[in-house]
């Protein structure tokens, strides 16, 4: 196995301190039943470097830790969020406006079943489902694909390539 570059680090921690920064100053509704992460949005991330996937991964981890999440919104979030990453990383080779749909279809599934079990919202999961899908859509389909077509032309200047 190859060890990681500095590029690849360097890009990875600094999309997990913006995921933080992100989570934590959009607190108020990054968290909840009706939520919309604006941290989320990065989740599109992987069409321009592999760095992303454990970026978002921890930024989520430690974005959970900080906004008092409990221990299985802590590890299930944040591996919802890793599942999304990847699977966005997976379709770098097809039409972007299908990358959003990992991160949405996994919030969508493991989040209201976190909210149900892990908080005792009385809220029935297929609601929550509903819930969180809209949000995730919100933030990973509109605004994840805004940030698509921003990054889109500066991707090889922002982007270093991490091979």
């Amino acid at each position: 196995m190859k060890k990681p570059n500095t590029a690849f680090l360097s890009q990875a921690a600094m999309i997990a301190a913006v995921y933080v920064v992100l989570t934590y100053v959009f607190a108020p509704f990054s968290f909840g039943e009706i939520q919309v992460r604006i941290a989320e949005a990065l989740t599109i991330l992987p069409l321009f470097t592999p760095a992303a996937v454990p970026g978002l991964f921890i930024g989520c981890l430690i974005g959970n830790i900080l906004g008092g999440a409990i221990l299985p919104d802590i590890v299930f979030g944040s591996i919802a969020t890793l599942i999304g990453a990847f699977g966005t990383y997976l379709l770098r080779n097809q039409l972007p406006v299908l990358a959003p749909l990992p991160p949405i279809l996994a919030n969508t599934v493991i989040v209201p079943f976190i909210l149900h079990f892990g908080y005792g919202v009385a809220l029935p999961i297929p609601f929550l489902m509903l819930t969180i899908g809209i949000g995730e859509i919100l933030s990973c389909g509109v605004l994840g694909i805004i940030l698509y077509i921003a990054l889109k032309k500066y991707k090889n200047i922002i982007f270093v390539p991490v091979s």
